[in-house]
């Protein structure tokens, strides 16, 4: 993707619709996180293709090892933010690896139909992929799951649960 935020649509509407199956912000984080390689060739090495070994599902199991160090360390803080969002999880290693899994995994899926020069199985090279569904197919899917990832967060985290403490039905 040229702008990282499209994969938090998806990330977004997946991490809504699995909770609490999967830890909603070990999955933001891996599904963007992938994208510091395109980021550093763009800052510091002009020249270099942009989705490289980062960009294969054996790079993206490196960086979700990463993303689960990083969450697991900061649980206690990133569960005091996940608070603000009137959301409540407490995570395993266990969960926080296998949704970081699941986040970068989706990212190199999503990026895989859309740039030459990934080789997304590496050690095999090119990109059987490429093409296969279109660019504007892909962003559209994206864009589509931000919008409904919004309205499920708000619908499952802050209107329904309002609603729950206000009824007053007594059974």
């Amino acid at each position: 993707m040229p702008f990282t935020p499209y994969h938090l649509g998806p990330a977004l509407l997946f991490g809504c619709l699995l909770f609490p199956i999967v830890d909603i912000a070990a999955l933001l984080m891996s599904s963007v996180l992938v994208d510091v390689e395109p980021l550093y060739v763009i800052m510091f090495a002009p020249g270099l293709p942009l989705h490289g070994i980062l960009h294969t599902y054996v790079g993206a199991t490196g960086i979700a090892v990463l993303n689960a160090v990083i969450v697991w360390s900061l649980r206690d803080w990133i569960h005091q933010i996940l608070a603000i969002f009137k959301i409540d999880q407490n995570s395993s290693f266990i969960r926080i690896f296998g949704t970081s899994l699941l986040g970068t995994y989706s990212h190199i899926f999503l990026d895989s139909f859309l740039y030459p020069e990934m080789n997304p199985l590496f050690p095999l090279m090119g990109n059987p992929f490429l093409g296969l569904i279109s660019s504007a197919v892909v962003y559209q899917f994206c864009t589509i799951c931000l919008f409904l990832g919004l309205i499920l967060y708000l619908a499952r985290f802050l209107v329904i649960p309002t609603a729950k403490r206000f009824n007053t039905n007594k059974t």
